[in-house]
């Protein structure tokens, strides 16, 4: 198989792992690939994937290799395969705009971003890296919060005439003006908000579905995250956690019965604690009623490693993404954004999800 040629905006610690993952799985056979949803998808295995381009604003990953740069602060997450051949892609220098917070100058260099001095590229630029590099898809990995920055790079890859996988709340793909405008050229385009392979939102939302069918009536609810990467860290600005907080709020509500009232449910980031660096922590309460109005309730701690447990689901989202250029279906692709994503355009149960994308990977629905 041709290699699934793709560009990362925003090389931190979800990039790292991505780019370890593609890397990892080269040795393995099928049943000794652990931590993957599909080890196949339309033929293409992990390790058919290339990062061709790369775009950021830090001055310690602009201009070196991807390959070395995953590894450069802050980057904090798991090193699990440190034995990457080079490829010769280097990050490019990106725009700045909204792709970072200004509080995080305050912070030590290990902590956040070092702002490179590098003369920003103007879209023009942007699009002519995508063409000459190859690129097929362009993932996104801005921090929460980057209207802007993300919106000038899904206008990049329309001009360039590459899809597009938004793996961040900033609306574009639920976003109906964005969503035609890719479909308008062809483009297809898998987003919002990557979910984790088990992570917070998912445990969440599975134990919401499990109360509905089990005829338990919720009452409250609530959803407490702790971590100590750049993204949490990000987020101490509360002004940028708008579209983060209404993704994973959404992608729970869609699940109950009857949407809750706001002041029962809250579900969103909490704090940064430093010492916990790429580990997130997961606190989440479910208040409801059983049988006869008899009161219960569930508390659940959720430890787990921030950036791979996303990376194997953009993995599964890049292969899903390449079936639809093979086949030349532009626009939204509802099942797999619906089964990998927080705030798809349309909401469908995590099980419904699942048997949608199983079909669209099978070929039996064409998004």
């Amino acid at each position: 198989m041709d290699k699934i040629k793709i560009a990362i905006v925003g090389i931190g610690n979800c990039a790292s792992s991505l780019v370890q993952g593609i890397n990892y799985y080269q040795d393995k056979t099928p049943s000794e690939a652990i931590g993957l949803m599909h080890w196949e998808i339309g033929g293409y295995k992990p390790y058919d994937v290339e990062v061709v381009a790369a775009f950021d604003i830090d001055s310690r990953k602009v201009g070196r290799e991807i390959v070395e740069a995953i590894f450069a602060p802050p980057n904090c997450t798991a090193v699990f395969c440190d034995n990457l051949s080079k490829t010769g892609a280097k990050v490019s220098m990106g725009k700045v705009l909204d792709g970072f917070s200004e509080h995080m100058k305050h912070y030590d260099d290990k902590s956040t971003f070092v702002l490179s001095e590098c003369p920003e590229p103007t879209k023009e630029e942007v699009v002519r890296i995508l063409r000459e590099s190859g690129t097929e898809i362009l993932i996104n990995y801005l921090p929460v919060g980057s209207e802007e920055a993300t919106g000038f790079y899904a206008e990049c890859a329309i001009d360039a005439g590459v899809a597009f996988i938004n793996c961040i709340p900033v609306f574009i793909a639920s976003n109906p003006l964005w969503a035609e405008k890719f479909k308008q050229n062809n483009l297809p385009i898998i987003g919002d908000d990557i979910k984790a392979q088990l992570g917070a939102t998912i445990t969440h939302r599975m134990l919401a579905d499990l109360f509905k069918k089990r005829g338990v009536k919720i009452e409250r609810t609530y959803q407490i995250n702790t971590g100590g990467n750049t993204d949490f860290l990000n987020m101490l600005n509360r002004s940028r956690l708008f579209s983060k907080k209404e993704s994973k709020t959404e992608a729970v509500q869609s699940i109950l019965p009857d949407r809750m009232d706001d002041e029962n449910i809250h579900i969103g980031p909490s704090d940064y604690v430093p010492w916990q660096k790429d580990n997130k922590v997961a606190f989440i309460r479910m208040e409801g009623k059983l049988f006869g109005d008899v009161p219960m309730n569930i508390e659940l701690r959720l430890s787990v490693e921030d950036s791979p447990n996303s990376a194997g689901v953009t993995i599964d989202a890049i292969r899903c993404c390449k079936l639809a250029l093979n086949t030349k279906k532009g626009g939204v692709l509802y099942s797999p954004s619906a089964y990998f994503m927080k705030h798809p355009p349309r909401q469908f149960s995590d099980d419904e999800a699942y048997r949608m994308t199983e079909e669209y990977i099978e070929g039996k629905r064409s998004e």
